[in-house]
């Protein structure tokens, strides 16, 4: 596992970021354009800052383990936006920014006075990032929107899970880390366009359009066929094989066969070369109508064999195969090490945390993690003393009104 890299700028360096969102959505926007080096103002409530602080299955100390990463290389400044003067300094702070990140119900920023026509005035280059359940538009847009939510009107939730069971749900908060990346992939589209124009514009990420972007040929099939994608659980429909086989000491392991000359391999490995040239499963089409049936030919031959033994020889005939990881294997697989996948980031309380390192990886720019999420309003004296100016008296008095 590798210690934390040597902080360097960073590709997006140049660039300032105001977030102003909570939870995850918007944050985790926020962290993807951070680990590529701009500086990210987190803005928060006095007081209690983002849940996400509180956020997280397990604890340490009182502290949660998910904070350090999705607020890692941000700046903390609290700020009221309730409060006229606090909405005063956002306004101040987002014209001096080159990006500003929100994930409110719409019409919140209105209300504040921080709609994107009157920062635009200030700041015509201003890009900004508005990611929700439902979108700016719509007759569902003032809802009240959550990942989940999103997830199920998208459609990954009904196709989840085993076919005799309730729709299921990843382990993950998938709806809004996907929204957050199509927030992304929006943000530097807009920058390359404010490069040739100088004018910025308004980022648009609705949870449940990020999902439905991920649904493949869902929609087609059921306009032009009728045909309605179900719940498969392990498997897809007519990909064969592939799935998860026993093995010897009652482990479980990843085949993916499906293509014809991988399939060949296979069988040539399981020593009966002549099913790839039975009419019943030569083809992806014959394959995959009796996966049923293949998948027991298949299982009754791993489950004489122990998973590295069978993951050393399927490796070695091609044929890609692999364990299903958790935090566990992770942590031990050399792949992980010699990638730099996982670093460990020094942190305040818990000395060096492991987190997933920057991806992509870029071979002249790269991403970096320079610091863990920081304490509520840590950068109070840097930002606003800095960033705007404001004297050491000034901050006090805001601080002891409770604007920031």
């Amino acid at each position: 596992m590798a210690a934390a890299p040597h902080p360097i700028p960073g590709p997006l360096a140049d660039l300032r970021v105001i977030e102003m969102g909570q939870l995850l959505a918007g944050p985790f926007c926020g962290q993807l354009l951070g680990d590529f080096g701009a500086e990210v103002i987190k803005l928060e409530a006095p007081g209690g800052g983002d849940p996400m602080r509180q956020w997280g299955r397990e604890q340490s100390q009182g502290k949660s383990l998910w904070w350090p990463v999705v607020a890692r290389n941000k700046k903390s400044v609290t700020c009221d936006l309730r409060q006229e003067e606090g909405q005063r300094l956002a306004r101040e702070l987002i014209a001096r920014a080159d990006i500003v990140i929100e994930n409110f119900r719409p019409g919140t920023m209105e209300r504040w006075g921080l709609d994107y026509d009157r920062l635009r005035a200030d700041n015509p280059g201003l890009i900004m990032v508005r990611v929700t359940g439902y979108g700016q538009t719509g007759p569902y847009a003032p809802r009240a929107g959550y990942g989940s939510i999103g997830e199920a009107m998208g459609g990954i939730r009904y196709t989840t899970g085993d076919p005799d069971h309730p729709p299921a749900r990843t382990g993950i908060s998938l709806g809004d880390s996907l929204a957050a990346v199509f927030a992304t992939i929006g943000t530097l589209t807009a920058l390359h366009h404010r490069e040739r124009t100088g004018q910025g514009q308004l980022v648009d990420s609705a949870i449940y359009e990020a999902v439905l972007a991920m649904m493949e040929s869902l929609l087609p099939e059921y306009a032009v066929t009728g045909y309605q994608r179900e719940r498969t659980g392990s498997v897809l429909p007519n990909v064969a094989p592939s799935n998860v086989y026993p093995t010897a000491a009652g482990e479980m392991i990843l085949i993916a066969a499906n293509q014809d000359t991988v399939f060949a391999r296979l069988a040539e490995l399981m020593g009966r070369p002549e099913l790839a040239t039975d009419e019943r499963y030569s083809t992806h089409t014959g394959r995959g109508a009796r996966m049923a049936e293949l998948d027991d030919v298949i299982a009754a031959w791993t489950v004489t064999a122990t998973a590295d033994e069978l993951l050393e020889r399927l490796h070695g005939a091609g044929v890609p195969a692999g364990r299903i990881y958790t935090a566990r294997d992770m942590f031990a697989d050399p792949h992980f090490a010699a990638r730099e996948a996982i670093v460990r980031i020094a942190h305040p309380e818990f000395g060096e945390l492991p987190m997933h390192n920057v991806v992509p990886k870029l071979s002249a720019t790269p991403g970096t993690i320079r610091h863990c999420g920081p304490e509520l309003g840590e950068h109070n004296a840097d930002v606003y003393g800095g960033v705007l100016e404001l004297s050491a008296d000034r901050i006090a008095a805001l601080a002891d009104s409770g604007v920031i």
